[in-house]
């Protein structure tokens, strides 16, 4: 791993350096995340039967719910830990999406197929 550092800078005075190795990390834990939710809301929306554009609203409220939860635990100093917050709620969302109709047909399919 290398130890290179990333900077931003917000204003013409202000640098803000960044761990490559610490993004990576921050990254890697957002994504087992947003895949154990996608999972977790995908089979909850397959047992509630929910259909059409409710099931895929639920994933939306599920999706914003976790960027929520994740901004609150970082608290105020959430640039300490993500370079933005819209790479927080967009990155990996078509993954998820995928995870989760996944689990949400298969759940649905099996609770109220028979």
């Amino acid at each position: 791993m290398s130890g290179k550092v990333r900077t931003k800078q917000d204003k013409p005075d202000d640098i803000i350096a960044y761990s490559e190795v610490a993004v990576r990390n921050n990254a890697a834990v957002v994504e087992y995340c947003r895949i154990s939710m996608a999972a977790l809301s995908g089979g909850t929306a397959g047992l509630l039967g929910l259909t059409g554009l409710y099931g895929f609203g639920f994933y939306i409220f599920a999706v914003i719910s976790l960027w929520a939860m994740l901004l609150m635990k970082a608290g105020g100093q959430w640039k300490k830990y993500f370079v933005s917050r819209r790479s927080l709620l967009t990155n990996g969302f078509f993954g998820g999406l995928f995870t989760y109709v996944l689990f949400w047909t298969f759940l649905y399919g099996m609770v109220h197929v028979y």
